[in-house]
Order: C-alpha cells, then structure tokens, then sequence
C-alpha cells in the first residue's frame, strides 16, 4: 500500500517531506483543514508514513452495529459532556498506551473559526508527548510533518512557534482557513 499511496500521490504532483519520528506517542496536529480533500490526501500519506493514527470520536459512535468499525480505523470514544474532562480522559488513554500516533485538527473544523482549539495542546502537556505538525500545502503541492517538539507551557512561545510554522502553508480552500491562535481555556 505504501508504494502505491507514493506512486499516486505522485501522479497527482504531491511531493512528501519529513519523516515518522521516532518517539512511540506523540499528538499529531493537521492543519491547514479547509476541505474534504484535506482527509483524502492525509490518508494517503498516512500509508506512505505507515502511520496508524488514533483520532478522538463521540462515544455513542462507537455503539453496535457499526461501532466496531470506528474502533478497527483507530477511533477513541471520548464523552463529551460538561462533567467530562476530555482532555483528562485523553491523557489516561495516552498513558495506558505503549505506542499512540493521536492525530487531531485543532481548527475542529473545515469552516473558518476565530481561534483554534487548544485540546491538543493540552493533552500534549498533560501526557508529556511531543507535538508533531503536520499539514499540506497546495501552493508547493508539498505534504508531511515536522520532527517532534515538546511543548513549554508557555502558550504565547510554543503557538508563535507553530504560527510561524503553519502561516505560509495554503489548504484548498484558503478562504476557510481559520486564525492559528487558541481558545482561551485552562485546562
């Protein structure tokens, strides 16, 4: 699959670049997320990568009869009501877990938003794993990651880092792309 995901990806004039790191869990972020071609041509490169992400869903996704397919592509049900701490909940899955590629759009969305979500961060943090930033870039039809960075826990450096990082990558629809800053929270 990893040669066929390469050689399509190819054909359809995307270039990768970077390298799985090394580390057994990690928070992957993607941005920018401004389309439903965004998922499609991560997927392919999730097969170049040999990645097996784990992604966050809403548990009553993961209920019969179809839940065992959600669980099967890597889905993690998560509750979601006000007296859940999703972020605590995360970290305990992380910390149970030998190995853990959490893949998350911290823009929560495809339509423009004001501010990103700051719930990778936080799980980041809280489970002392590196930050990955991956993305796609339709200007250089280029996509990939970063090598991994840990987190400082100063909000203000570690988002101007990735800020800096992402503020030049263009997603399908640029229209879409929301501003990279987070959401006010203490978590």
């Amino acid at each position: 699959m990893q040669y066929i995901m390469r050689t399509l990806l190819r054909l359809l004039g995307w270039k990768l670049v970077g390298e799985m790191p090394k580390e057994k869990k990690a928070v992957f972020i993607f941005a920018p997320h401004t389309s439903n071609w965004d998922f499609v041509i991560m997927m392919m490169a999730r097969f170049c990568y040999k990645m097996k992400p784990a992604y966050l869903g809403k548990h009553t996704l993961f209920k019969p009869p179809f839940g065992w397919i959600f669980k099967m592509l890597g889905g993690i049900p998560v509750e979601r009501s006000s007296s859940n701490n999703v972020v605590d909940q995360v970290v305990e899955i992380i910390k149970e877990r030998d190995e853990i590629a959490l893949a998350l759009a911290p823009e929560g969305t495809r339509s423009k938003t004001k501010k990103w979500k700051s719930g990778f961060y936080h799980i980041a943090l809280k489970a002392r794993v590196p930050l990955v930033m991956a993305f796609l870039d339709t200007k250089t039809r280029t996509l990939g990651m970063t090598d991994s960075i840990m987190l400082s826990g100063d909000k203000e450096k570690d988002m101007d880092s990735i800020r800096s990082f992402y503020q030049d990558k263009i997603g399908f629809k640029p229209e879409l792309a929301s501003d990279i800053q987070l959401e006010i929270k203490d978590n």
